[in-house]
């Protein structure tokens, strides 16, 4: 498609004229769609080295404290480490991309869904319903398996709602990374909430075990968000197959399963090197690999698929 057409940009109505895989773009939102915002990359690399360095702080804090930090300041910090991780990418996010930010109310309100749907449906349905934990038993085949169809499945279909059903048909998800950053988005919704009912359910916990459970659930939520995102993006811009999303969801799915069969099993270690659990750091070093994997990944993917589309678009 060299020329403007009867066919309307699949982004915003005007008239196209470009075409990307399937879909009809104008200018505009074809440019937009195969370029690549790299501060995006770099917001996601120093919210992990920031959230790492809060476990080694809080670790620190809670062995200073000992038993006199106790009752309602312990469950004041827990709280607030349980929203940082949230807060931090959200402040990284807008300090790196001062020159045209995804609106604060559309990326606040996916977040925002993301909570109500992990409060109102994702945490009762797994904890009443399936109840996993219940009768799954010892066998850790069956555990994998019951994880990525329960646990997995049930969170990373949530996050894809909170996209789906809000930002997704809107004019402002018009580029190759929109889908990464609303999806991480509603992965940390969805991450703080689980963050928070655990330090309540605790009672405050241990600072160091605290810190850890929230930094680990946060990356593979948020990693699990970038995946749904992306192949929502690929679907809406790139005119990928309607199984496309539904890919994304299900690989999301393996990797958030994966995850909690793996800090179910580290979770009942109860060896430790001067105090501090080893299984819990163990279970942070694998979140930390599995998030910069992820989306180192998606980096490359990204990359891949605007090298492709930008020669595609050059051919014609």
């Amino acid at each position: 498609m060299s020329g403007p057409t009867a066919s309307p940009c699949r982004v915003c109505a005007e008239p196209a004229v470009r075409q990307l895989g399937a879909y009809a773009l104008c200018q505009l939102h074809y440019d937009r769609a195969t370029r690549e915002r790299p501060h995006v990359w770099r917001a996601q690399a120093v919210a992990l080295v920031i959230l790492v360095a809060m476990v080694v702080v809080a670790t620190i804090i809670g062995a200073a404290a000992g038993r006199t930090l106790s009752g309602l300041p312990l469950v004041v910090i827990g709280l607030v480490i349980a929203v940082v991780p949230a807060a931090v990418w959200m402040v990284l996010f807008y300090r790196e991309d001062r020159v045209e930010p995804e609106p604060r109310a559309y990326v606040l309100g996916v977040a925002a869904l993301g909570a109500l749907l992990a409060a109102g449906v994702g945490i009762p349905f797994l904890n009443n319903v399936l109840a996993i934990g219940s009768w799954v038993g010892d066998n850790v085949v069956v555990q994998l398996v019951a994880s990525i169809l329960g646990i997995g499945l049930v969170e990373a279909a949530l996050v894809y709602a909170a996209v789906r059903a809000s930002v997704y048909g809107t004019s402002e998800f018009d580029e190759a990374t929109d889908g990464i950053i609303y999806g991480t988005a509603a992965g940390l919704g969805y991450a703080t909430v689980l963050n928070v009912l655990l330090i309540l359910n605790a009672g405050g916990a241990a600072l160091s075990y605290a810190s850890i459970s929230v930094v680990l659930t946060s990356l593979i939520l948020a990693g699990a968000g970038g995946i749904v995102g992306h192949f929502l993006g690929g679907q809406k811009l790139r005119g990928r197959p309607v199984w496309w999303s539904a890919a994304g969801v299900l690989l999301a799915a393996v990797l958030l399963g994966a995850y909690a069969t793996v800090r179910s099993a580290v979770s009942g270690g109860t060896a430790s090197v001067a105090g501090i659990l080893i299984g819990p750091w163990i279970g942070l070093l694998i979140a930390i690999v599995l998030a910069a994997a992820v989306y180192a990944a998606l980096t490359r993917i990204v990359r891949a698929e605007i090298a492709r589309a930008s020669a595609a678009g050059g051919a014609q």
